[in-house]
């Protein structure tokens, strides 16, 4: 079912492209100046690959956009990959006041001259404060999961409980969750990253000026260091297509470690959850690891996708490990930005991930995956099924390792079709990712 409303959303989303003016008739066109709200957290590479992502797609099927970021929070070495990347980009830093009016001249120039707004944030302040000027906005790529909530669901939920848990909902949820929905409603599109997020808002009855399943940015990252990949798979005797890439996660993410913070009575709580479920996890992508090394002889990198999971990634996947296996295993033990991860990405046979978005900078590298998806997850997870791998997409606590093994092996004993398949879902993915963007240029009001 989820197959098949893909493949109607991109003949939608095809012809909704091709749509437009009569033949003949003349377009009236205001160039686009766009403020991009992004950029969310320098310590986990999918948030940071989002950004380049969504600015490419920008760029390429609205060539003559002025495009500015207004980041959240951005790193120097973020930043230096960003304007190296994208030349004409603008950054703009600074936040609103009480009042709704920004805080820097930098802010305040952007915010006035930006005839659209964009951002997969679901902010109900900041889009109030944008409306209030009459021009319009979209939410790009976002999640929207009304279940997932550790103070009520410890343990979390497979997919298939969450599917269920939407559709018994009673309407009225979104205000709750989101907040005031004649402000999302005033949106000239919302793209959900995912079918079941999709699926809340169209029970909810929310309407937009369109509302559709839409992938997000971080699909569209196409940047690559090759001399930083180069180097480090120099140093660890690394040549292509000899590894696999793994990467661990813990149910919740500890923030207090993630931003060097005092750990609060919060905290205490999140690392009893993830002391207790880690080991049971992990267990299947380590048996998988087993089973790669000693049956292909091929070698396996341990790596992150947040700064937290360098250290995860040695107590979890390596540590436990027979000593032949270990021999084996790179332990990645610096962190990166995505632009590395995707050179290393491309060049693995493939990606195997308990975070969401290694897989997504590797589909977009063109290198196969498999999802190993935590049970408090969020919905994000159910995108692989979206775009037809829904093969490729395991749950942590039903998953076992000779499962994940079955689906490897079938990968790396046909890596050119499994290639080819990936080429196909991107190409799929792109068309998508077109009709959303070029969206923006039909919502901009001719001058």
């Amino acid at each position: 079912m989820l197959r098949r409303h893909f493949l109607q959303l991109a003949a939608g989303s095809a012809a909704l492209a091709s749509a437009g003016t009569p033949a003949g008739a003349a377009v009236p066109r205001t160039r686009p100046r766009i403020l991009l709200r992004e950029a969310l957290q320098y310590e986990n590479i999918g948030d940071v690959g989002r950004v380049p992502g969504t600015i490419r797609l920008f760029y390429r099927h609205l060539p003559d956009a002025e495009i500015t970021l207004w980041p959240w929070s951005l790193h120097e070495r973020e930043r230096e990959m960003l304007t190296r990347a994208f030349p004409r980009l603008r950054i703009a830093e600074g936040e609103t006041d009480a009042r709704g009016k920004p805080s820097t001249p930098a802010l305040a120039e952007a915010w006035s001259a930006a005839n659209f707004f964009v951002s997969p944030a679901k902010n109900a302040r900041t889009y109030t404060e944008w409306a209030a000027t009459g021009r319009p906005f979209g939410l790009f790529g976002a999640s929207f999961d009304p279940i997932t909530d550790r103070r009520t669901r410890p343990q979390g939920l497979t997919l298939r409980e969450l599917r269920a848990e939407i559709e018994r909902l009673p309407r009225g949820e979104f205000e709750k969750k989101f907040g005031p929905r004649a402000f999302y409603e005033k949106a000239a599109f919302i793209y959900a990253r995912d079918m079941l997020g999709l699926r809340f808002l169209q029970r909810e009855e929310l309407k937009p000026g369109v509302l559709d399943f839409g992938p997000e940015g971080c699909f569209a990252l196409d940047l690559r260091d090759e001399a930083r990949a180069a180097d480090w798979r120099k140093r660890h005797r690394l040549s292509g297509d000899d590894y696999i890439c793994v990467i661990p996660r813990l149910r919740y993410t500890p923030y207090y470690r993630v931003k060097n913070l005092p750990r609060s009575a919060g905290d205490y709580e999140i690392d009893a959850l993830n002391d207790a479920s880690a080991a049971a996890d992990h267990a299947a992508l380590r048996d998988l690891i087993v089973r790669w090394v000693r049956q292909t002889g091929a070698r396996v990198v341990a790596c992150p996708e947040m700064t937290y999971q360098i250290a995860t990634a040695k107590e979890q996947l390596i540590d436990p490990l027979p000593e032949d296996v270990k021999t084996r295993v790179v332990w990645r033990d610096t962190f990166w930005l995505p632009d590395e991860a995707a050179a290393l990405y491309a060049r693995a046979r493939a990606v195997v991930s308990a975070e969401c978005h290694s897989p997504i900078i590797a589909l977009a590298a063109g290198t196969p995956i498999l999802h190993i998806r935590n049970p408090v997850d969020t919905t994000k997870g159910q995108m692989f099924a979206d775009l037809g791998l829904g093969d490729w997409l395991f749950e942590s606590t039903e998953a076992s390792g000779e499962q994940l093994w079955s689906a490897l092996r079938t990968i790396h004993e046909d890596l050119l079709k499994a290639r080819q398949r990936v080429a196909g879902v991107m190409s799929r993915v792109a068309a998508l990712q077109r009709g959303m963007t070029e969206s923006i240029g039909r919502a901009i009001k001719p001058a």
